[in-house]
């Protein structure tokens, strides 16, 4: 059986958090990576290009097949990578509870005007190079349903619906979110 696809785990831009089930699926799987801007930065850092950057750092440092698994912001670092790098190794994405940056978001995150400032505005609606699927929740106070899915149809990625679930994270109830490995497993085309 062939070695199994490297995981990247691309956090949201409040970064890692202890009981986030990313951080869980991290401690989870054998081989994964972190993706954090950049380290010595404060987390109020936005910037996009420093973000996409980290990402291509981290890839460049990978040999083999790569799976990428992103959450919320970390959607928007993955896009805005892949319009402007490539990689074939790169054999799918899971793209949970994707934020949309283009609409006002709640009191306590970045405002448009900060985002279009850090390089996040506009979003790219590019069809990526790879297979994809989109997580998406039916109240993410983050993203309208609607929303999730043309930003799902524009990457081409499957939009699967994951229920209530808000915005898949701490905050909404999701410590351990099981449903990822189920994805990772169908978009691991090297474990077959």
């Amino acid at each position: 059986m062939p070695d199994l696809a490297t995981v990247v785990i691309v956090p949201g831009l409040r970064e890692h958090v202890a009981d986030h089930w990313q951080t869980l699926l991290e401690a989870r799987l054998k081989r994964t990576r972190n993706v954090v801007a950049v380290p010595t930065l404060p987390r109020s850092n936005l910037s996009c290009n420093e973000r996409v950057e980290a990402l291509q750092e981290t890839l460049g440092n990978i040999a083999g097949a790569v799976l990428l698994v992103a959450h919320s912001g970390g959607v928007a670092t993955l896009v805005h990578w892949a319009a402007r790098h490539s990689r074939a190794e790169i054999i799918g994405a899971l793209l949970a509870a994707p934020a949309d940056l283009e609409t006002p978001l709640p009191e306590g995150y970045p405002s448009l005007p900060s985002l279009r400032d850090k390089g996040w505005l506009p979003l790219p609606r590019v069809r990526l190079p790879f297979r994809s699927i989109v997580a998406a929740s039916s109240n993410d106070p983050l993203a309208s349903l609607t929303r999730v899915e043309q930003m799902a149809s524009a990457w081409g990625s499957d939009c699967v619906y994951i229920g209530a679930v808000g915005h898949l994270n701490p905050a909404s109830g999701y410590g351990e979110w099981l449903q990822a490995d189920d994805f990772i497993a169908r978009l691991d085309r090297t474990s077959l």
